[in-house]
């Protein structure tokens, strides 16, 4: 395990140099990005979600593609498309910002439905599919999704079905008083250009390899499933947490464990990673943010017995 701890130690110190003050934030993107899941970023604008993003692919050294979503966008612009070649005589296949290994789709919500689906092939499979040929993405694959929570003019919010591709929903939140001001200094000092990638592509392969051997006991992965149950028979939930979701929330447990040198999964992690995983993967009676859901998965949390407490 002390690799995985390695890993994140350096991530998050070579992030820090132009992101400050968001370790928390920079921890649940390693714990997606093991886990092999999509995160959405919810958030005012301003708040530093790009240059997150933007330090997070220099830092692991992959290829980075932004994307900025807009109501004239088409799955085109995304997937790519097949041309015709007047020299060679034929059609060919110009990729789209897709293929890349780590995509921001920028205010994803201001694109229309038909385009904001064209990613759930790419997000679930890997894969996108042209003219009806399927084509592989590259490997590592992740995309981070930003949208305004505030903001209702010119957009389209995104279904329960593809908010259910995205491992985890979670906000950067505002920087402290101390913060900003480092921010302010750091602004006219760093930049992204300036960071160093510092992890091989052999290490992402042992990390990607390794982390699903992290251990489960039964009555933690019992402990899991309490908090699942309650969300599918809690009267204020119209819609409860999915298979998809109970999966996603085991993944992001081994993930947290690991980076955390441990080899087994304690309850903590549970607390931890439940309401970042599971706030979006519930539909709510009357609301269906992001802060109110959290909330109401805390307050689950806090009604069911935890494993080392029972006797």
């Amino acid at each position: 395990m002390d690799r995985f701890v390695e890993f994140k130690e350096k991530i998050i110190n070579n992030m820090s140099q132009v992101v400050i003050g968001k370790e928390k934030v920079m921890e649940l993107i390693i714990v997606s990005f093991l886990s092999k899941g999509h995160i959405l970023l919810e958030d005012l604008p301003g708040m530093g979600k790009t240059m997150m993003v933007k330090a997070f692919s220099k830092t692991l050294g992959l290829p980075f593609k932004r994307i900025q979503f807009t109501p004239d966008l088409l799955p085109s612009d995304i997937m790519g498309i097949n041309y015709y070649n007047q020299k060679l005589g034929d059609f060919q296949f110009r990729k789209g910002p897709i293929f890349s290994n780590v995509v921001l789709a920028d205010e994803i919500n201001r694109a229309t439905p038909r385009t904001q689906s064209s990613l759930l092939e790419a997000m679930q499979e890997g894969q996108v599919t042209v003219d009806g040929e399927t084509r592989m993405l590259n490997k590592p694959f992740m995309v981070l999704a930003t949208q305004n929570p505030i903001e209702s003019y010119g957009t389209f919010p995104l279904p329960e079905a593809q908010l259910d591709r995205f491992f985890m929903r979670i906000k950067i939140g505002y920087p402290t008083r101390e913060e900003e001001k480092e921010i302010i200094h750091s602004n006219l000092s760093k930049s992204i250009e300036d960071l160093e990638s510092i992890v091989s592509a052999e290490e992402l392969d042992y990390l990607f390899e390794n982390v699903s051997k992290v251990e489960c006991s039964p009555d933690v992965m019992d402990y899991i499933m309490d908090i699942v149950d309650q969300t599918r028979n809690l009267v204020e939930i119209q819609l409860g947490v999915s298979p998809r979701g109970t999966i996603a929330l085991f993944k992001a447990c081994q993930a947290y464990a690991a980076i955390n040198g441990r080899k087994y999964i304690i309850p903590e992690d549970v607390k931890t990673m439940a309401p970042k995983v599971l706030n979006h993967r519930i539909i709510v009676k009357g609301r269906n943010n992001l802060v109110d859901n959290e909330k109401l998965i805390e307050r689950i949390l806090s009604t069911i017995e935890v494993p080392l407490e029972r006797i």
